[in-house]
């Protein structure tokens, strides 16, 4: 059963998710986001629905493979790139927009970086940004407001049993939360249908990435994101905290074939969700924004 939205996870530091929301990510993506991103773009072909444009929602972090997976599998569709903050915005066209003497700039609909269609568009892509997210519901209200009625979102996430090994590595030995708390598929499907989405499809998958070295696994975790619970470590921690920390995660966290190597889990979460026509209250007294009210009358016509 979901839990009160109040009390529903993620424990998260709204000024560190801020902070780490307009932190300039590397030059590509991390690998695991791009592969969650091929995965998903996988399960396009059992949406018979084919969009008349789609907006991928924060791609520097998505993965700009994945980008043009799904480009080249809608080639007719306009795509629109939505940043949460202007420099990445800049970076991303830097990216994506083809120079005017390159072949690929003639080769398919070149991105587009200004306001949505005023009726929203048919597809919302939003790959491995849910998790961090300091208000999750409020981020999904917004993703409704961007999708054209008949639309469809499509996200992915981070789920509960996310870095499970080192979560309880860190509980052994008395430090604060190794992450904040990931939300359970269950709880996004209420939220999807809370902000007017319908038929909201959930589905999990757990994957295991190993290294051969602890310091290797803590490289890439600093690219997958941050801690953002609120009662992380206050400050910095010295070096001798990182080497304790480093001898007892291949312990902690052993691969199967051993030798030193690290293993950490990573529960992926995939959704899809439609919009629906909307619908009106039979209230004494009823607000209907504009645009619903043309789409009803629109609908009324047909």
């Amino acid at each position: 059963m979901a839990t009160d939205p109040a009390k529903r996870p993620p424990t998260i530091d709204p000024v560190a998710a801020a902070r780490w929301e307009r932190l300039p990510p590397g030059d590509d993506a991390p690998w695991l986001h791009e592969e969650i991103g091929r995965r998903m773009e996988e399960r396009l072909q059992w949406i018979k629905a084919v969009p008349r444009h789609w907006a991928d929602w924060a791609p520097l972090r998505g993965g700009l493979e994945t980008h043009a997976r799904v480009a080249r599998r809608y080639k007719s569709a306009t795509p629109w790139i939505i940043e949460p903050d202007a420099t990445l915005a800049t970076r991303a066209g830097t990216a994506l927009i083809a120079p005017w003497w390159s072949a690929r700039r003639w080769q398919g609909t070149q991105p587009r970086f200004d306001a949505l269609p005023e009726e929203g568009v048919d597809l919302l892509w939003a790959n491995m940004a849910l998790h961090m997210a300091p208000d999750p519901e409020a981020l999904i209200a917004r993703w409704h407001r961007s999708v054209a009625t008949d639309g469809f979102l499509m996200f992915s996430c981070l789920g509960p049993d996310t870095l499970r090994e080192m979560r309880a590595l860190y509980a052994r030995l008395g430090w604060p939360p190794a992450s904040h708390t990931f939300t359970d598929m269950h709880d996004w499907g209420d939220m999807l249908v809370h902000a007017g989405f319908a038929e909201p499809v959930m589905d999990m998958e757990r994957i295991v990435l190993t290294w051969p070295t602890a310091d290797a696994a803590l490289a890439e975790l600093r690219t997958l994101g941050r801690n953002l619970h609120p009662a992380r470590f206050p400050a910095p921690r010295g070096k001798a905290w990182r080497a304790a920390l480093a001898e007892a995660l291949p312990v902690s966290a052993p691969a199967e074939d051993g030798g030193g190597r690290v293993a950490l889990t990573f529960e992926v979460i995939y959704g899809h969700a439609f919009k629906p026509a909307p619908r009106v209250a039979l209230n004494a007294e009823s607000a209907v924004s504009l645009r619903d009210m043309r789409e009803m009358l629109q609908r009324g016509r047909e």
